[in-house]
């Protein structure tokens, strides 16, 4: 999937789009904005087409910019001097990532907003994952929401706003995302994987729950597959000869990968489908409360599984296991 700041293709979240468009070109935009939603919706997408767009000075309601654009190539390259992304970056001679938001890029943010812009227009940023920030690092970005300066804006992306400060959440207009239609998703598939046969590609949709970004991840790690797998143990109880040849499958899968997850994934949302229609067709809670505490048992097992790296083939066969027990 391409970048968000490179990203050309969006559907979907009008309302958001033109309270952007509208404020922009009302004289009245607001220095701060809040841009929460389910992860892989396109809140990133959305921030930086936005950007993009108020940087070159755009007149089209739909926030779109050409790629050939000269503003786009160079936010897609982050090359663009008046746009500065504060993120989670990687550690100083290490390739691994910050587990939180810095105060020292924060602090690059805030100094930046107070130069003048280098293009006539706007200064820019954009704070992707602001729910990554630590209580020093927040409280440092809250001071330039209290005094802004004059034509800077900032875009916090968020897929938890509750936990930011109440006291930036209540400096920032809020957009809040709701999940995409199928429709959307579908035709992102087509866009971002032509290569995706119809009934592959209806599946995706079914599974991702109105976020494209999930529908990409599940199309890339063998999703549909595992789904398929998902389906088989849920309808039945499965043989321990069975249960070991799943096990295998998945363990082969996730050798450098993330499938576990994606299996543990699809097998707690088919568990929670199920239960959702149960309780739709009248089951009384009693009959349901083995469903759920299997729900969140099998997360807990997930998560000891990747956090203290055991053997996954053995998880898979336990889990198994615990199905259809009643």
């Amino acid at each position: 999937m391409t970048e968000p700041r490179a990203n050309p293709h969006f559907r979907g979240h009008e309302a958001a789009v033109a309270s952007l468009y509208h404020a922009a070109t009302s004289g009245r935009l607001h220095h701060g904005w809040l841009i929460s939603g389910a992860p892989g919706i396109g809140k990133a997408t959305l921030a930086f087409r936005f950007a993009r767009w108020l940087l070159a000075g755009g007149t089209t309601p739909d926030l779109s910019l050409p790629p050939t654009a000269p503003a786009f190539r160079r936010v897609a390259a982050a090359t663009h001097p008046d746009l500065f992304t504060v993120e989670r970056r990687i550690k100083d001679k290490t390739d691994k990532l910050q587990s939180v938001i810095v105060i020292e890029t924060v602090r690059e943010a805030i100094q930046f907003m107070h130069h003048t812009p280098s293009e006539g227009g706007w200064r820019v940023v954009i704070v992707d994952g602001a729910e990554d920030m630590n209580p020093q690092t927040a409280n440092a970005l809250l001071k330039i929401l209290e005094e802004p300066p004059a034509r800077a804006i900032l875009l916090l992306v968020t897929a938890a706003p509750g936990r930011l400060l109440p006291t930036i959440r209540s400096r920032c207009r809020a957009l809040a995302l709701s999940a995409l239609p199928d429709a959307d998703v579908a035709a992102l598939l087509e866009d971002y994987a032509p290569e995706l046969g119809p009934d592959e590609r209806d599946r995706l949709v079914g599974l991702a729950e109105g976020s494209i970004g999930t529908a990409l991840n599940f199309a890339a790690e063998g999703g549909v597959a595992l789904a398929g797998l998902v389906d088989e143990v849920l309808a039945a109880p499965v043989s321990p000869a069975r249960a070991q040849s799943v096990a295998d499958t998945v363990a082969r899968a996730v050798e450098g990968t993330d499938h576990f997850e994606t299996f543990f994934t699809l097998l707690r949302a088919g568990i929670a489908g199920n239960t959702r229609a149960a309780a739709r067709g009248g089951q009384p809670p009693a009959r349901l409360a083995g469903d759920v505490a299997l729900w969140q048992e099998f997360g807990k097992l997930e998560r000891e599984v990747v956090g203290l790296n055991l053997d996954k083939r053995a998880a898979v066969v336990v889990a198994l296991s615990q199905l259809h027990r009643s």
